[in-house]
């Protein structure tokens, strides 16, 4: 791929348990250059454990393996802790499910968005206000001198996930990862906060990773999907152009099972699963 950032090729993660060894991603191979993929699938299909396990944080338990898994020439893999904790949060960041999991409950919005800064940009003390309230005005929070001083609490769910986004730019990342970044979010503020990612993955020509299960809505954030099933890759196909070109049986039960409104009350079918898929 032209200008790869991200190119993984037969991921394995496992963990080893009182009934023997499970495997969670059986080799899934994927690459990302300066454009958005999205990963879609149920839950447990292995989407959310395919990225965390390229950047250190699928457990300390995980046994993680792959042909090679390289961020430009950097082979994430064999990267030690301290190593990878320089690539997380700096060049590839990601934004959680729930932004109360990622924000300090005793610090203000305005401080934690500066340690990032300090961090990854080594701002000078004086400047950090103003560097922090501008960084907080890009993600359209409308009074960021207040919201500077507020905590999480004192956040609503949209507001906070607002404070996080900002946060993970900090570090002026090549890959934002947003796992999941909206499910607790209603329908509304869900459009709102990927049109946000989307909107500062174009202005800084960013990769981006957008983890969903819900197939409809990232479909219009993506210019690639990639359909996953019991840890494997299905399918993968390209946006935009209606689902005409889907072939796999999981993802077209996928679609099936949208709910339309020009169909009010009619039953959604239930995906028959073939063994084999999982195979």
């Amino acid at each position: 791929m032209h200008d790869s950032l991200l190119d993984v090729c037969d991921l394995k993660v496992g963990f080893r348990t009182s009934d023997g060894y499970v495997e969670a991603v059986k080799g899934v191979s994927l690459t990302l250059g300066r454009e958005r993929l999205a990963i879609v699938g149920e839950s447990g299909s292995g989407k959310s454990m395919t990225v965390r396990s390229l950047i250190g944080l699928a457990g300390h338990n995980a046994i993680v393996s792959a042909r090679h898994a390289r961020f430009g020439e950097t082979d994430l893999l064999s990267l030690s802790d301290r190593e990878l904790s320089a690539v997380r949060g700096h060049r590839i960041a990601m934004v959680v499910q729930d932004p109360r999991q990622g924000l300090n409950p005793v610090q203000t919005a305005g401080r934690q968005v500066g340690e990032m800064l300090r961090m990854h940009r080594r701002t000078r003390r004086h400047d950090m206000r103003n560097a922090v309230e501008m960084l907080l005005d890009e993600v359209h929070i409308r009074d960021p001198r207040r919201v500077f001083d507020l905590y999480p609490h004192e956040l609503s769910g949209g507001m906070a996930q607002r404070v996080m986004v900002a946060m993970m730019l900090a570090g002026g990342p090549d890959i934002l990862i947003a796992d999941e970044a909206t499910s607790a979010l209603d329908a509304v503020v869900q459009r709102h906060i990927l049109e946000l990612i989307d909107e500062q993955v174009r202005l800084r020509g960013m990769g981006l990773i957008l983890i969903s299960h819900d197939l409809e809505l990232v479909s219009d954030f993506a210019d690639r999907i990639m359909v996953m099933y019991a840890g494997r890759t299905v399918e993968t196909f390209a946006a935009g152009q209606g689902y005409g070109s889907v072939r796999h049986p999981y993802t077209r039960g996928l679609i099936a099972c949208v709910p339309s409104l020009d169909r009010p009350g009619q039953c959604l079918p239930v995906l028959t699963r073939d063994p084999e898929w999982a195979r």
